[in-house]
């Protein structure tokens, strides 16, 4: 998805949430400063070479947990969301790709990085603090936003930390992609926010956010190169 497939959608995200067209591309120039005043950015070319031709990618949906406790992921590269990296080291599992905007749990995201994890770090306008707190302890760093892209900071589509690793995957040339956690139903992974102490139902904001990550990843299934495949644990 490139940005004039992407605008569409953008703007209509960015009118039904309330969301600042104008913050959000404060927040890619700030990204943008803070990863060239630390110089532990990656190019596109450089995480490309290690996404290979099948990807996981792990939402923080109630159906993590069992997926990891009864099923292997050895033949693919595995590509974390944001809080489902905790649940991932909690099963002693390391990704090799976490994509955040910073809101997960940041000591267990920079446990991912310190054991190899290359980090995806999103800019928007309601994250810009984090950014400026927790950029700099980070390293091999790719940055991305959700307006135009800048020369090192790239918007591949998507709007959630799940479905925008999907589109990474399929942009950095994966074939075949499987999905895990994706449950968008009406409980919350206790793996999504680090305020959660358990599974939760779904709150109004979170319920919108479910609803555009299900029409984006249906557009991708339509109009990608890759395969999806949703794996789901039998109950």
């Amino acid at each position: 998805m490139n940005w004039e497939q992407w605008k569409p959608f953008y703007l209509r995200i960015v009118r039904e949430m309330g969301y600042s067209v104008e913050k959000d591309r404060k927040a890619s120039q700030i990204l943008r400063a803070l990863l060239l005043e630390g110089d532990e950015y990656i190019l596109r070319e450089e995480l490309e070479a290690i996404i290979g031709e099948k990807a996981y990618v792990f939402g923080a949906g109630p159906s993590l947990e069992k997926a990891l406790e009864e099923l292997d992921f050895s033949d693919g590269t595995l590509i974390s969301a944001d809080g489902a990296t905790s649940a991932l080291l909690e099963y002693g599992v390391v990704p090799d790709v976490v994509v955040t905007d910073l809101d997960g749990r940041i000591p267990d995201l920079k446990i991912a990085n310190y054991r190899g994890a290359f980090m995806v770090i999103h800019a928007h306008g309601d994250n810009v603090d984090n950014l400026t707190a927790y950029v700099p302890l980070f390293s091999r760093i790719l940055g991305t936003c959700q307006t135009e892209p800048l020369d090192i900071v790239y918007n591949f589509g998507g709007f959630t930390d799940g479905d925008r690793a999907v589109f990474l995957a399929e942009a950095l040339g994966a074939g075949e992609i499987v999905l895990v956690g994706f449950d968008f139903g009406d409980i919350v992974g206790k793996w999504s926010k680090p305020s959660l102490r358990g599974h939760s139902p779904v709150w109004e904001s979170k319920r919108k956010k479910f609803a555009f990550a299900r029409e984006l990843l249906q557009w991708l299934e339509k109009n990608g190169r890759a395969r999806l495949r949703y794996l789901r644990p039998a109950p």
